[in-house]
């Protein structure tokens, strides 16, 4: 199986593997994980639920279309979580879920995590941050850093201008096609829960973070050829909305072996 960052996992021992009468699951916990107490057994369980939830949902569409499950037609479900970055207390985390739900019905889907290993439990990013409202200015300056991200990549790609497709990009500045790219704009929210799937990012400084990175899985933020996209958005961008907490985890500059991820 490969993660979102494209790297393989291929030699790991499925930490879970459940063959249903619908649906054959799988996952797969990065061993780096498996250092930090309860971080392994929150994975399992959250995935536990999940194929309980995926099995439910087979049930149901077997009982509404048989024909879906005709020929022995199985789901395959395959989950992997990867070590992201580690950022004093923090882990950041990345899931990678490949849902095949046959006839041409194949999903991917991104989530990231963050840990805080000393109270063992997730957090997310809301303590780096004074105040995160949705559609309060932490959150309107996050979701416009995050579109420029996208944009940048998108030029980079050398994707069409998105309100004259004839035209290419390479004119436009991030900023620019971020205004016009509405298929950005309705993915990412000034919320908290809509900015995107999130991980700190490493950084030139030891025990620090150098930003946010935003892991999108295909469909999310372009048009299904597109594929997946992983943007940066360095920590000086968002300086001054940090909490002192935040301010404690930031410094230095993203490693350039990071910015193949």
């Amino acid at each position: 199986m490969l993660c979102a960052n494209g790297s393989a996992l291929a030699q790991l021992k499925p930490a879970l593997s459940v063959k249903g009468r619908l649906v054959d699951a799988t996952v797969e916990i990065d061993d780096k994980l498996k250092a930090y107490p309860g971080l392994s057994a929150s994975l399992l369980a959250d995935s536990k639920r999940w194929i309980e939830r995926m099995q439910t949902e087979a049930d149901k569409e077997r009982r509404e279309d048989i024909v879906l499950f005709r020929d022995a037609q199985r789901w395959i479900l395959e989950r992997s979580y990867e070590q992201r970055a580690t950022t004093g207390r923090y882990v950041s985390v990345v899931r990678n879920d490949e849902i095949d739900a046959g006839g041409n019905n194949s999903v991917t889907v991104i989530d990231a995590i963050v840990w805080d290993r000393e109270a063992r439990k997730r957090v997310g990013i809301r303590p780096f941050f004074k105040e995160a409202a949705d559609n309060g200015p932490t959150m309107k300056a996050l979701a416009r850093l995050v579109r420029i991200a996208v944009a940048a990549e998108k030029i980079a790609r050398d994707l069409p201008d998105p309100l004259e497709p004839e035209k290419p990009s390479s004119s436009l500045t991030a900023e620019t096609y971020a205004e016009r790219d509405q298929l950005t704009a309705e993915a990412v929210q000034p919320k908290l829960a809509g900015l995107g799937p999130v991980t700190l990012a490493p950084s030139s400084v030891a025990g620090k973070s150098s930003g946010l990175t935003f892991h999108f899985a295909p469909y999310t933020v372009g048009f299904p050829a597109e594929g997946a996209y992983t943007v940066f958005v360095a920590w000086t961008e968002f300086k001054s909305y940090l909490s002192a907490e935040g301010a404690a985890i930031f410094a230095g500059d993203r490693p350039e072996g990071d910015k193949a991820q």
